[in-house]
């Protein structure tokens, strides 16, 4: 692991907040335990997180895991000197204020300054309330959304006793717009929830043309943009179809990103955005013991959860400072690298007869699906065969993830028909590193498929 860029810089910055403070009296904090205790815990502590897959490392290219910058990890830190609570101004004064100015700059990239928003502690919080408020506005009538979707906004609509259901999608994993439009004749859709982004696969749902369907019927449009969200600000790295999704991103209802993805946050960090700042009125609520020193808005007055890490707000905060959200910034060349290099990652695999790539074409953003080469119809043996692979791969440090996807995706004009589900190999590519990194990464993944192979 390489050596934290920030330790010294921390430590300064720590000495620079004790000094805002310096007029109270001095004292000392009950800690409970020795210095020696606590450094046997910490040193403890290191050697059970040993116990973890190299998240941080390129040739980690599994699951969506991307490390914080460090700036993000300092400032969090630093925060945690005070450990604010974002529900209230006067739990997290500053934190709150930092809130503000962080969400701003990221609806600025949809194209809004009017619109109402705030941090969650995730993903899956941000989304229950966009759909709690869907709910609200369109009460009685269903909520769909294509059968890629993140599996939490059925989740999510349960709890909320909202109707839920998924539209089928084309062989890319995107909502398929002729399902789509006729749940819509049935009168009773007043959402759809639009993902930018799966999480199975970076699969874009074509945004313009679901909105181009408000001219004929009436509904409201959430876009899960929780993975994907970022990839606007690069529309020249992304084919058109995507391109021009990300374009009208703008005219959503709601929109729901996760800075603790592509954001360089630590866990946990979403957002959820309304165009409508009028929407606020849903969530008016009295805390006569929380809302007490300042006329201005709370958080917690536009929020459905309490307590909430100001620290989040502070890292992200500073991560915007010195990466601020535009196009051709050092943040959007990131993404830029990540993204090709899962587009070559993809023509390599397609150029290779020991793969199988998805027939639908390549990467959307930087998320790559593909398989062994089926030389069968049995998707139980293509699976097995998989899944062995993932696991040698693993043996020669590269580590890769797995998703169930349709078989159907894969068939070829002419070739055999897959029936059922196959277990598929996966890599997100969200790292800037893995652009450099990814002849390393090939070369140990024809290791492993000569291994398998010859097995």
């Amino acid at each position: 692991m390489a050596p934290d860029p920030v330790s010294g810089m921390l430590a300064r910055a720590i000495e620079a907040l004790e000094a805002e403070f310096g007029a109270l009296p001095e004292f000392e904090a009950e800690l409970g335990a020795s210095d020696a205790a606590m450094a046997g815990v910490l040193e403890a502590t290191a050697h059970r997180l040993g116990d973890n897959y190299p998240y941080f490392h390129p040739l980690y290219a599994g699951q969506m895991l991307k490390p914080p910058h460090p700036v993000a990890r300092a400032a969090y830190a630093l925060a945690m000197k005070l450990n604010p609570n974002n529900h209230a101004r006067d739990g997290g004064r500053a934190s709150s204020a930092m809130e503000v100015e962080a969400v701003q700059e990221i609806a600025e990239m949809f194209g809004w300054t009017e619109f109402l928003g705030h941090l969650t502690s995730s993903g899956t919080i941000a989304n229950l309330e966009a759909l709690w408020l869907a709910g609200q506005v369109t009460s009685g009538k269903r909520i769909v959304g294509s059968e890629q979707a993140h599996y939490t906004h059925e989740r999510i609509s349960g709890v909320l006793h909202l109707n839920y259901e998924g539209v089928k999608t084309d062989n890319g994993g995107r909502m398929d717009l002729e399902a789509l439009e006729s749940e819509l004749r049935k009168g009773d859709v007043g959402t759809v929830v639009a993902t930018l982004g799966t999480t199975a696969m970076g699969a874009v749902d074509r945004l313009d043309e679901i909105l181009a369907l408000k001219k004929s019927y009436e509904f409201r449009v959430h876009v899960d943009a929780a993975y994907g969200g970022y990839f606007g600000l690069i529309p020249e790295a992304l084919d058109e179809p995507a391109r021009r999704a990300f374009a009208v991103i703008g005219e959503a209802d709601s929109i729901v990103i996760d800075p603790h993805k592509h954001g360089l946050q630590p866990y946990g960090c979403g957002c959820v955005l309304f165009r409508d700042p009028g929407v606020g009125a849903f969530y008016q609520h009295d805390s006569p013991y929380t809302y007490f020193t300042s006329q201005e808005l709370h958080l917690g007055e536009i929020s459905l959860e309490c307590s909430r890490a100001g620290a989040a707000a502070v890292a992200l905060w500073a991560t915007q400072r010195l990466l601020p959200l535009k196009p051709g910034g050092e943040f959007a060349r990131g993404l830029k690298r990540g993204r090709r290099a899962a587009v070559e990652l993809d023509r390599r695999l397609r150029e290779d007869e020991r793969f199988e790539a998805l027939t639908a074409g390549g990467p959307e953003l930087d998320i790559v699906v593909w398989a062994m080469a089926l030389h069968t119809a049995d998707l139980w043996r293509a699976s097995e065969r998989n899944l062995e692979m993932f696991d040698t791969c693993a043996k020669w440090g590269l580590h890769l993830a797995l998703v169930q996807l349709p078989g159907s995706w894969f068939e070829k004009p002419g070739g055999p028909k897959f029936v059922g589900s196959m277990r598929c190999l996966r890599s997100v590519l969200m790292k800037p590193e893995h652009e450099a990194w990814l002849d390393g990464i090939w070369e140990r993944l024809s290791r492993a498929c000569t291994e398998v192979l010859g097995g």
